[in-house]
Parts: C-alpha cells; structure tokens; sequence
C-alpha cells in the first residue's frame, strides 16, 4: 500500500513539475491531475499517511501555477484529513464502549452483591415464621448463625470475586483515564512555547535606527512566501519552522547588535551597513534571510561576515564555476597569441584583436588562422 501511495505521487510530483516549467503543456497537467485522482481511490489510513509523509509533500502542491493541480491538491488534502479525524473518533468511540462496559459489569457485581446481602437478612425472618411455635429466640439464633454460616461458605467467594473484578475494572478505567490525560497534556510540550510575535515595531527614538528596523522587518516578512514557492524540497519542508519564527523580533536583535558592533551607519561602517542591509533586502539572496530569521546565522556572525559569505548559494556556485574555469585556463597550454589591428571584428567594428596559426590541414596546406576580437569576444578564423 505504501509503495504504491508514493510511486503514484512521485508520478504527480513529476508531472507538476514539468507542468511549472515555461514549456509546461496541458499534457503534464492533465497526467498530473490523473495521479492526483487515482491517489485519492487508494484506501489509506492514518499509519500510511504518516509513515510515507505524503501529506506533507502534497502541500506545496495545494499552491501550484496550474488552477486544475491546486484545486485536485487540496481536494485530496482534505480528504486525507477527514481519513485521520474519522480514525481517531473511532478509536475514541471504542475505548468510551469499554469504559461503558466495564461500568456495567460493576454495576451488576454491585447489585449481586446486595440481592445476597438481602437474602441473607431475609432467611432468618422465614425461619422465624416457620419455628415460632417450639422456642422464638433460641432458634432465631440458631438458625441466624447456621444461615450466615452458609453464606459465608457460598457467597463469600461470590462476593470476593466481585470485589475484585470491581477493583480491577475501577483501576483500568483509572488506567485508561490517565494515559488519555497523559497523551493530551504531551502534545503541548512537543511544539516548545516560545514568546508570543510582536505585532508593532519596537522603536528606539532614533530614525535611522527605526527606519533600518523597518527594512529589516520587511525584508524577514517575505521568507514565509518565498519559502512555500522555493525549487527546493528541503526548503519547502521546513516551513513550519519559518512560519514560527517572529520576523519583527528578528529585526530588532539584528539592528541592536549592528549598533552596538559597528556604531552610527552614518560614520566610519557606513559601507559595512550597507552591505549588510543590500544582501538581506536582495530578491536573488533568499537564503541569507532565511538562516538569519531561522537562527542559522547569528548576528554576531552576520556583522563580521564578507560580501562573498552573505551570497546565495546560487551566486556561491556561480562564483566557484568562475575561479575554477579562471584556474583552468591559466594552466591549460594554449598556443601563444599575437595581438594586431590587422583584422576587423564584423560584429563590433573594432579592429583591436588577438591571433594564433595552427596546421589543422596537412603539410603543403597554409595555416589556419584563429582571430578573436579584445571588445566583442567574437571569434572567426580562415586560411
């Protein structure tokens, strides 16, 4: 069951995907729509849903470009969440018939208990009757005490037992009733309670400091959105986590620990301020907001941090691609080039350019010359 819940949504998951692309056809939605629905007829329960996690990877789906993929989305959440409320009402409804039963049987062993108690007062009143006429009292005690005698060999055991079944049902509901409370007083303390998010600006009676704060919390308001529609997977998963976070606090534990670090942004750090306050408020630099808002990168280190360190992991890729082709052609053996303004560039018009000659034909041929133009990078060669 589980193995065909995720094969069927990686199906989905492909489809959706190739359907966000800019060359996305209606074919992709419509094979993705498909998966949705055939995901929907396979019969989960609450133990699949949260071993496979599917659940939580079809939310970012419920907030896809394609109307049709959102709306077969969230229809299926839903009905995976009314699955898992349907599941736990009944295990609720089942352990409250226990406990009904188990109420039932005490009360039956309790009223066992008095029907023999009033037997037992009830036999010596007979017996009274039937021997009044030789000795009342003498015999009304004989036979009291034969009577109890017998009681207590018979019903003795009965009501033993009863006691005990009593207090065994009474200590299983007690039981039970404490590990409800038990398991309803845990789920609080699984999600830490931390200080309640501010909803207004903290200021310091300084513009420039509460205008910088401003920025600040404008620019850790958007991590929420910019995380819920990331490329990334892994980014997407920690939602939650950014959704908790209070973008406002954040704002003014950064601003404060600049002031005190580096002073006025108006002196000497006026260029470290800067930079700082560029990365954090740059549309291609979402990663950075996001460690600082999440506690990754504290401000401590945020303030000494290099231009180079704050990059996104795209720019960091990108500039790691550009020192290791720099570094290889530096060491690759290239054939030495002359520069001449001999030859004109036909796509600029600039005659400063560069050549080489290499045999590319046999002996008796000319060489081939390889031109390229110092403005335009263009590059064309003849014999």
């Amino acid at each position: 069951m589980e193995k065909e819940l995720l094969e069927t949504f990686e199906v989905a998951k492909k489809a959706a995907d190739v359907a966000a692309e800019p060359g996305g056809g209606p074919a992709e939605v419509d094979r993705c729509v498909d998966a949705l629905r055939r995901l929907r007829k396979i019969p989960v329960k609450m133990q699949d849903l949260v071993d496979t996690q599917v659940g939580k990877r079809l939310r970012y789906l419920t907030k896809h470009g394609h109307s049709k993929i959102q709306v077969e989305a969230t229809t299926l959440l839903e009905y995976w969440k009314n699955v898992v409320i349907q599941e736990t009402s009944n295990s609720k409804k089942n352990g409250s018939s226990e406990n009904k039963n188990a109420v039932k049987n005490i009360k039956s062993e309790k009223s066992m208990t008095v029907k023999a108690d009033k037997t037992s007062r009830t036999g010596p009143v007979i017996m009274d009757g039937i021997s009044t006429s030789d000795s009342p009292k003498p015999i009304r005690k004989e036979t009291d005490q034969g009577i109890k005698a017998d009681i207590s060999k018979s019903e003795r055991s009965k009501i033993e037992k009863s006691i005990d079944s009593g207090v065994r049902a009474t200590n299983a509901e007690r039981n039970h009733k404490g590990d409800h409370q038990a398991s309803t007083t845990k789920k609080p303390s699984a999600v830490p309670a931390g200080p309640p998010k501010l909803t207004a600006m903290v200021k310091c009676n300084d513009p420039t400091r509460d205008k910088i704060r401003e920025l600040l919390a404008e620019a850790f308001s958007k991590v929420s959105n910019e995380t819920s529609e990331d490329d990334r997977e892994e980014v997407r998963n920690i939602l939650d986590e950014v959704d908790a976070c209070d973008p406002i606090r954040v704002a003014v534990m950064v601003e404060s620990l600049m002031f005190e670090k580096l002073g006025r942004s108006n002196g000497a750090q006026k260029l470290k301020y800067r930079s700082i306050m560029f990365n954090l408020k740059d549309s291609n630099n979402t990663d950075l907001r996001r460690r600082v808002l999440l506690g990754d990168v504290k401000p401590e280190r945020l303030v000494v941090m290099t231009p180079e360190e704050m990059a996104s992991d795209k720019r960091k890729r990108a500039n790691e691609q550009i020192k290791e082709k720099a570094l290889f052609e530096c060491e690759r053996a290239g054939a030495p080039k002359a520069t001449t303004d001999q030859f004109k560039c036909g796509r600029c018009g600039q005659r400063k350019t560069t050549y080489y000659q290499l045999q590319t034909r046999s002996a008796d041929e000319p060489m081939t010359t390889f031109v390229t133009c110092v403005n335009c990078n263009n590059h064309w060669k003849f014999c």
